[in-house]
């Protein structure tokens, strides 16, 4: 009797950063990007929620750990150094648990992940890396030693240079399309290299094109020809890695995903300068220079995007708040973030306590408050900014409840990305 050999079982994961379901159901749906349309026509299509606040290093994070920030312990693209007032920027040394791709080499298989942001300085995985925004240095973006050479001698761009492209549209185009030209030719290599078990590639050129022309991508600026265009290219791109990956196999194990959602822009809402307003925050020199400045009798300040901290004793070296007083001053805040209103409607679609978002042992590393603004206000945490409500260099800004997930079979609703990594990982053990 004769025994068919199985099918060694692989997976490819394509990354969009930023773009939400309603957007690429569109674009599928009218020719902007046909491969999606021909993909979405089988399988399932998710809406999937984000890990708050909804930013992509948090939300990358919670794709490869399968864990929230309260376990993970990344909270946002910035911080502040425990028991200080100093400014840190989390980075991939600070994440807590194994990634998938931990996971599938502990299995034996070889995993190759480009441009996933959160993953700077890299760490050697089961195969090869080449990490995503924020990476300053590409010697420290790029594992095993043997990667860097071909991504040097291709003079590999790892993100859009953003310096400018408010106010030229042109250089914007052209640094996307840079960008696109370097994942491409990383791609175009590694593939090459091995017969991978899984893949991971992530664009995030679609994250810094809504940010600066999301009318356009809605079709309704003078740059949405553009736009359309840049999708239309992204989506070659997807057909030809998933060609690449798979040659003439059926695709199987094939999944696609984003971080979070976007939505467009009208004002911003700066945390801090109502904090002063309302007496909850003063600082020792004006303008304050850094977080430093924070006056002994503050009660509370705010981070990036939406994180408000009270000024505990027990964490912060002048804090006042103690431990008895937080409860009440965290309700008290709380109820009047929810009556703040800009033109009748509230500015907060909700305000969070930190034990109903964050569980796991860093819980309490995050913020005592998170603010989830509604539609069309960004909230910001700047220090030197007076007024409470301005306006914003962008047009777009992100959304956490209408990310995408879309895979072969139908995984139901409510999902959370970070239950995409179990997914992927049941697949490749079949």
């Amino acid at each position: 009797m004769l025994f068919r050999r199985k099918k060694k079982r692989r997976a490819l994961v394509l990354g969009l950063d930023g773009v939400p379901k309603p957007l690429i159901e569109r674009f599928a749906r009218d020719g902007t990007m046909p491969f999606l349309g021909e993909v979405f026509a089988g399988g399932a299509l998710h809406q999937v929620r984000v890990c708050l606040p909804e930013v992509s290093n948090v939300n990358w994070t919670s794709f490869m750990t399968g864990a929230n920030p309260g376990e993970h312990g990344v909270f946002g693209f910035t911080d502040l150094k425990s028991g200080s007032y100093a400014m840190r920027f989390p980075s991939f040394p600070d994440v807590r648990g194994d990634t998938l791709w931990d996971e599938l080499g502990r299995d034996g298989k070889r995993c190759l992940v480009i441009n996933q942001p959160g993953c700077y300085p890299v760490r050697s995985i089961p195969g090869a890396i080449v990490s995503g925004f924020v990476a300053v240095d590409l010697k420290r973006a790029a594992a095993p030693p043997e990667a860097l050479p071909p991504l040097q001698a291709m003079n590999y761009k790892i993100d859009v240079e953003t310096q400018g492209c408010h106010e030229d549209p042109d250089r914007l185009f052209a640094e996307l399309d840079a960008c696109l030209d370097a994942r491409q030719k990383a791609v175009d290599h590694f593939l090459s290299q091995e017969a991978w078990d899984f893949a991971e590639i992530v664009i995030t050129g679609t994250d810094r094109l809504q940010h600066f022309h999301w009318p356009s991508c809605e079709g309704e600026d003078v740059e949405t020809e553009r736009a359309r265009a840049y999708y239309n290219r992204c989506d070659a791109l997807l057909r030809r890695w998933v060609e690449q990956f798979y040659g003439t196999e059926d695709p199987d194990g094939l999944f696609l995903l984003s971080d979070h959602g976007f939505c467009q822009l009208e004002r911003e809402f700066n945390l801090n300068a109502w904090l002063r307003e309302e007496g909850y925050l003063a600082f020792t020199q004006e303008p304050p220079e850094s977080y430093a400045d924070i006056a002994p009798e503050s009660r509370a300040f705010a981070l990036d995007p939406g994180r408000v901290y009270l000024h505990r004793k027990d964490r912060f070296p002048n804090g006042p708040v103690t431990e008895e007083e937080a409860p009440g001053l965290i309700a008290e805040l709380r109820r009047e973030l929810d009556e703040i209103t800009l033109h009748g409607a509230p500015i907060f679609e909700r305000v969070w306590r930190r034990d109903e978002i964050y569980k796991g042992p860093l819980a309490e590393h995050g913020p005592d408050l998170l603010c989830t603004p509604r539609r069309g206000i960004d909230v910001k945490g700047a220090i030197r900014r007076m007024e409470p409500i301005t306006e914003s260099r962008f047009t777009g800004m992100h959304t956490w409840d209408d990310a995408f997930f879309w895979a072969g079979q139908d995984h139901g609703e409510a999902l959370v990305i970070s239950d995409l990594r179990a997914i992927i990982a049941g697949h490749l053990r079949g």
